[in-house]
């Protein structure tokens, strides 16, 4: 089975280092995975989007996909050509603190307040990773303990520090998000 992520933001939220964790995660439990990150001139508040396709076996599709089984919108700026490249009855999860209007349209929309956990958490930075927890929860992709030790693995020695607030953050995410009806699962047959 082969699935794609799609993952849209600006930059200084946090999706790279998201995109990271959870490919590493995957890779732990025994799945193949391809990651393709891409962001605009600006270290802050520029496009920064990622795109990753997991399989059982040998990854297939290249890292850039036209079409994708689930989508992860972290802000509204650059949400407009990734939620239409959501296949017809896949996985939209939009960070609702700072994307109040829902697009419409035949997915299964999964609404999370990331950037407002984050912020309990103990920094706004770590929105991603509380959607990264709850992608994991509505999904069942990858379990929250292969995800916290990814954390590590992923950040650099100079950002050692924050590997317990990233941890936080995914299990906040992981435990606030309820399973969506009807949202696509890792196990289900593909459309």
């Amino acid at each position: 089975m082969e699935r794609e992520l799609l993952m849209t933001g600006i930059g200084g939220q946090g999706v790279q280092l998201a995109a990271q964790v959870l490919a590493r995660a995957v890779i732990a439990e025994g799945r193949q995975v391809q990651v393709f990150g891409s962001y605009g001139g600006m270290m802050r508040g520029g496009n920064t989007d990622a795109t990753l396709v997991f399989a059982d076996g040998p990854v297939e599709s290249p890292p850039t996909v036209g079409r994708a089984w689930s989508a992860i919108v972290m802000h509204p700026d650059y949400a407009g050509p990734v939620v239409a490249r959501v296949v017809p009855g896949g996985l939209l999860m939009i960070n609702t603190s700072v994307c109040p209007d829902l697009p419409e349209g035949d997915m299964v929309v999964v609404q999370v307040r990331a950037t407002d956990i984050a912020i309990e958490c103990g920094n706004v930075m770590a929105a991603s990773m509380v959607m990264v927890g709850a992608y994991a929860r509505v999904t069942g992709l990858v379990s929250l303990p292969s995800l916290a030790a990814a954390v590590a693995a992923s950040l650099p020695p100079y950002r050692t520090r924050h590997v317990e607030l990233n941890e936080a953050a995914l299990r906040a995410g992981y435990d606030r998000t309820e399973a969506a009806v009807g949202a696509p699962a890792w196990t289900a047959v593909p459309a």
